[in-house]
């Protein structure tokens, strides 16, 4: 699943250098790595610029649940901008690549101190959410859903 639009791209344009400012510019998606845990504190974000990250939920005594697999131009992370500022989930890098990554302390404070950057990141960062929650929705459904070849009960 993708947004139509990166974060870079709903970025009025006089906003967008101070943003990119709050950023390390290209950092490395190395194959297998773990970005980040769910329950650990969300201090950074990504967009990213190429590769694949799996999105995933601990499940105990099991393999990890695979939520969500992103790529190119798509935001890894949401968890950084509403409190308490922890991971709901976790993610490992698929497929090694380049990603611009955030951080979070320093673009809330850019958001605080400008308001057109601040409504653009929050709505991106909403509809992001809107959007991941109705593919997740969507995959459960066709996973634990009725079958259309299941009696009525």
């Amino acid at each position: 699943m993708s947004t139509a639009r990166s974060l870079l791209d709903v970025i009025p344009p006089e906003s967008r250098a101070r943003l990119l400012d709050k950023a390390s510019c290209e950092v490395p998606l190395v194959l297998g790595a773990r970005l980040f845990e769910e329950g650990r504190r969300a201090d950074r974000f990504w967009v990213i610029r190429s590769g694949q990250v799996e999105v995933d939920l601990h499940v105990p005594g099991r393999r990890a649940a695979v939520v969500e697999t992103l790529g190119r131009d798509e935001m890894l992370g949401w968890s950084w901008l509403f409190p308490p500022h922890v991971w709901h989930l976790g993610a490992r890098v698929i497929q090694a690549g380049q990603a611009v990554e955030f951080d979070a302390a320093a673009v809330r404070s850019l958001c605080e101190a400008d308001a057109a950057l601040g409504r653009s990141v929050y709505r991106f960062v909403a509809e992001t959410v809107a959007e991941r929650l109705y593919g997740t929705r969507t995959r459960l459904l066709q996973l634990y859903g009725p079958r259309a070849d299941a009696p009525e009960t």
